[in-house]
């Protein structure tokens, strides 16, 4: 696990310039890799090339020889991530005359990508973001793993193109400008992120999950998909529940077992809830004991680290819990806005137990992230599986009259989040991509207009969600609300939060239930075999070796949820008012600074329609402007 970054040019006068971008990049993703820092160019004179920087988490061959950007025969490497099947990988390319100068995987992926070129991509297990460069025929190619876990980020400029694994180094290398992107901004308010290939920097892009890009020497890009969620729905299972339960227990375990991989120890974030449970549940049945690490608060109704203190002591494993005040998490504040690489609604959480995790000498921790998107943990999974077949006759109706009784609700409602989505989904035409955005959106379109001083649309997600039904005409509802969650909420939110959170202490974060075999299989399920049964994810329960505790699968399903509503009231009000009033957004020009102050306000006397969540996106997007540099009057 590491930084890359780098700079391509295929105009000579550009080489002097690139090469101290990269640099500059590399110096500003010293957190990510605490363990080393390299830097390889190009010959100083060559009309086309590359400079690649790596920054280095050791986890895997913690020898010198294991240090980046490596170079073997045509090829040189800059990667982030791992790969858990290297040795099964590198076992087969030594049977073809590999030979290997060290026990990493970063060596393995250099051959496979010499032996195979792109369809290596298929043979491998694991999460990854890394730039291939061949000197022989100078060509930059750029990858990321299936689902996107490892981020990788892409600016071009004349004459150069640079990549990152954070906007903030791109922003750092001086290639380009940090102009703010207006449409950026207006899915940032609706979904808490911009939905990649976009962000919230003009020029900027994400490269999506399950993609590789090349640039050729004459700066040409191509870009292809080698992997799709929805793929699986294609050939679908006839297994019965009793099968299926038997397949995933089989797909778990080897999930689990891949994650170990590691020259360092491996730890579980350990929340309390069914996730991380079934992770520690499925290790546990391995024989392998587990370290476990919860935070607790002293608040106790929202304190679950006796039912993680349940979970450890069922499963044998070797816990670790701290017990936080408000006041240590408040003061903690400040920091958090600070290592945000690229603003979310969340993030507090993973950031928090990463520092302790690290602080406690573990370089590795696992996650149950990526249980709800599979397994059907969301309300949306229930609900729109209700509702869609309703609403897609309703979306025949004209669209007049879809409208008129949009405003008729609008009229007679209460305003409230809950009425303002609702007359939204009346307005669509019935679809899931019509549909699914509106469950997600945090300001809808009326907020939007009201507080962005240049509104723009916020459609994106609408765009992919109807580009992937049409591709896969067949896929049920179950499987099209998974690639949502899974494709938009997971990708764009989560994995990105637990990303940058995480390596701003120099921990890697892996997790485990996104892994393309398992989720390939439960994809291929129909939806009665994988979402139905007495509570949400009563599949994944079903199909654990070791029972979990009934205490925690009978629970109501919580998230890690902190008193920010009432911090914001007290403790954090002096910062919040900074951060939304005239020395903050309220006067960068981007909001209407009335506007913002009314919601504000509405947030202080308890109106229903204003929740801490919306409040803290406007100040987490406030700090990431002031910490990244932005530039608003450009």
């Amino acid at each position: 696990m590491c930084g890359i970054a780098g700079v391509m040019w295929w105009n000579r006068d550009r080489a002097d310039r690139s090469v101290e971008g990269a640099t500059r990049m590399g110096h500003r993703l010293a957190h990510r890799g605490p363990d080393g820092r390299g830097l390889w160019t190009s010959a100083p004179d060559a009309p086309v090339g590359v400079a690649l920087a790596h920054t280095r988490l050791a986890i895997i061959d913690l020898s010198d020889g294991a240090r980046q950007p490596m170079l073997r025969a045509d090829q040189v490497v800059a990667y982030n991530g791992e790969i858990y099947n290297f040795r099964e990988v590198r076992l087969d390319l030594e049977s073809r005359g590999r030979v290997f100068s060290t026990d990493s995987d970063t060596e393995v992926l250099l051959h496979a990508w010499d032996t195979w070129g792109p369809d290596c991509l298929s043979r491998l297990t694991g999460m990854f973001a890394f730039a291939i460069w061949d000197t022989a025929r100078h060509r930059l190619t750029l990858v990321r793993d299936r689902f996107g876990i490892k981020p990788l980020y892409v600016a071009r400029t004349a004459g150069a193109i640079g990549f990152a694994s954070e906007v903030r180094a791109l922003l750092a290398s001086g290639l380009i400008p940090g102009r703010i992107d207006a449409s950026g901004v207006a899915h940032y308010l609706a979904f808490q992120t911009a939905p990649t290939p976009a962000t919230l920097v003009d020029g900027v892009e994400m490269i999506p999950p399950g993609t590789w890009m090349t640039i050729d020497a004459d700066g040409q890009t191509a870009s292809e998909r080698y992997w799709d969620l929805l793929e699986a729905t294609r050939d679908q299972s006839s297994d019965t529940r009793a099968t299926a339960q038997a397949r995933v227990r089989e797909l778990l375990e080897q999930s689990v077992r891949d994650h170990l991989v590691s020259d360092v120890p491996v730890g579980i974030f350990l929340s309390g809830g069914l996730d991380s449970t079934a992770l520690l549940s499925v290790l546990s049945s391995s024989g392998v004991q587990a370290q476990t690490f919860t935070v607790g608060f002293t608040d106790r109704a929202r304190d679950e680290s006796a039912q993680a203190g349940l979970a450890a002591a069922r499963f044998g494993a070797a816990h670790t819990a701290w017990t936080l005040t408000g006041d240590e998490i408040v003061d903690s504040v400040p920091a958090v806005l600070a290592a945000v690489d690229h603003p979310s609604g969340d993030g507090v959480n993973t950031f928090i137990v990463s520092r302790l995790v690290r602080a406690a000498g573990i370089k590795v921790a696992w996650s149950g992230l990526g249980g709800d998107e599979l397994f059907g943990g969301y309300p949306s999974f229930a609900r729109l599986r209700r509702t869609l077949p309703v609403l897609s006759q309703w979306g025949r109706m004209p669209g007049s009259v879809r409208s008129a009784t949009a405003a008729l609700v609008r009229r007679g409602a209460p305003a409230s989040v809950v009425a303002d989505k609702l007359v939204e989904a009346v307005e669509g035409e019935g679809s899931l991509a019509s549909t699914w955005p509106v469950t997600r959106q945090l300001f809808g379109a009326r907020d939007r207009q009201r507080l962005l001083a240049r509104p723009a649309s916020a459609d994106a997600y609408a765009v992919l969600l109807a580009d992937a039904a049409a591709r896969h005409p067949g896929a049920s509802v179950g499987a099209l609300v998974s690639y949502a969650e899974t494709r938009a909420y997971m990708h764009d939110v989560l994995l990105r939060d637990a990303d940058q959170m995480s390596m701003a202490h120099g921990l890697e974060v892996r997790v485990p239930f996104v892994d393309h075999r398992l989720a390939g299989y439960l994809m291929s399920l129909p939806d009665a075999v994988r979402l139905d049964g007495p509570r949400p994810k009563s599949l994944l329960v079903e199909s654990l070796a070791a029972p979990l505790p009934a205490a925690l699968v009978d629970r109501p399903k919580r998230g890690f949820v902190l008193p920010f509503d009432a911090w914001m009231r007290t403790t954090l009000r002096p910062l919040v008012e900074r951060r939304l009033g005239p020395e903050g957004l309220g006067g960068r020009g981007l909001f209407d600074a009335a506007a913002i102050d009314r919601l504000w306000q509405g947030f202080l006397t308890g109106r229903s329609s204003v929740t801490w969540a919306r409040i803290w996106m406007l100040v987490a997007l406030d700090a990431w402007i002031e910490h990244a540099g932005i530039d608003l009057a450009a």
